[in-house]
């Protein structure tokens, strides 16, 4: 095997007083990438990314990694195609093998094309649900035009008290014994910073500005999580507008044309070196952005709670948004107006009796 490796070799026995064992010789193997650096006689062309896949659109050289292995079968025409592929990771459901055109390989600096004698595709689609009982996390609210802040939903990810729900308060720090990590390979347990709504990460859309022509947002992700960085992070998010964004300050960008005529949602990522990994919780646990958008006449309006995300995505999760009707709005100038009048006339009849 190259470029991979199976974590167990099983027992073997039924080849011993022959030439070098197998590799592998149980029936339902586990196969794990290799890490980078790995011995150049163990590698593969694109293998080796340690198991960590960046997005196609993040990083097209990190999005796919290679293995290759040889069967032990005397007869090609007796190969037969494994089934009930796993990735191993939660949320993810692999459906069955199906045969496809044979895949062609280049050599010779593209002179020569050699062909596969068969190709095999397996789909692994990801499920929020299947992965996780429950979000992971929320979106807050703001707006210049109005001075209330719209929190997170209480209880989007969690609740205070619940079985299995693990908090710290404010200016507390976790015992080093919870850090430690009984296996390495495992995801650290989730602890996150006590609030009303629990959950790890918390993403703030701040309606910022207002000019003749254009518009401004302030996106913030704050990372909640106690012991947990997310590196090569992604933020997904819907909104009309986007379709006429003009610029973007610090984050990576990419507009996703779901359906080709629709420009509605983009992808926002952290830039290399500067700011894609979102450190733990604490005064360097978060990342943030500002937007510019072109005003569509078409459709802009701050009513309503247009100028805010129809839908927000982290790490490919949906994030518990708050209800429609507490959005930020617009003061109601109608109402503001009949308060002054009567403020102005009261002023004067008690000037009047003062007189």
């Amino acid at each position: 095997m190259q470029g991979a490796e199976a974590t167990e070799q099983g027992n073997c026995s039924r080849f011993k007083g022959g030439g070098q064992l197998p590799h592998c010789c149980e029936k339902k193997p586990v196969i794990v990438d290799l890490l980078p650096g790995a011995p150049y006689n163990l590698q593969t062309a694109n293998c080796c990314k340690g198991g960590a896949l960046s997005s196609m659109i993040q990083d097209p050289t990190k999005y796919a990694s290679v293995f290759q292995m040889n069967i032990g079968a005397s007869d090609d025409s007796d190969f037969i195609m494994p089934e009930n592929f796993t990735l191993g990771i939660p949320g993810y459901t692999c459906g069955r093998p199906f045969q496809v055109a044979p895949s062609k390989l280049s050599s010779d600096g593209g002179r020569r094309w050699t062909q596969a004698l068969g190709t095999w595709n397996v789909t692994c689609i990801y499920s929020q649900f299947l992965a996780s009982n429950s979000p992971k996390c929320c979106v807050s609210l703001s707006a210049f035009y109005n001075s209330s802040i719209v929190p997170c939903p209480k209880c989007s990810c969690s609740c205070q008290g619940l079985p299995g729900a693990k908090c710290v308060n404010f200016g507390e720090t976790p015992s080093l014994l919870e850090q430690i990590k009984d296996d390495p390979n495992q995801e650290p347990p989730s602890l996150v910073r006590c609030s009303q709504h629990m959950c790890p990460i918390r993403v703030h859309w701040h309606v910022k500005q207002s000019y003749k022509e254009y518009w401004r947002v302030k996106m913030t992700v704050n990372n909640l999580n106690i012991f947990k960085n997310y590196s090569q992070w992604n933020l997904v998010a819907l909104h009309p507008n986007l379709k006429s964004l003009t610029q973007v300050f610090s984050f990576n960008y990419q507009p996703l044309n779901q359906y080709g005529y629709i420009n509605d949602t983009g992808m926002f990522w952290g830039i290399q070196y500067y700011n894609d990994m979102l450190l733990q919780e604490g005064e360097s646990g978060n990342v943030q952005t500002e937007i510019l958008l072109r005003k569509d006449p078409e459709m802009f309006t701050f009513r309503e709670g247009w100028g805010f995300p129809r839908r927000i995505l982290f790490n490919g999760d949906e994030c518990v948004m708050p209800p429609p009707d507490q959005y930020p709005r617009l003061p109601n100038i109608g109402h503001d107006a009949k308060s002054s009048l009567f403020a102005t006339f009261f002023s004067l009849l008690l000037l009047m009796f003062m007189c």
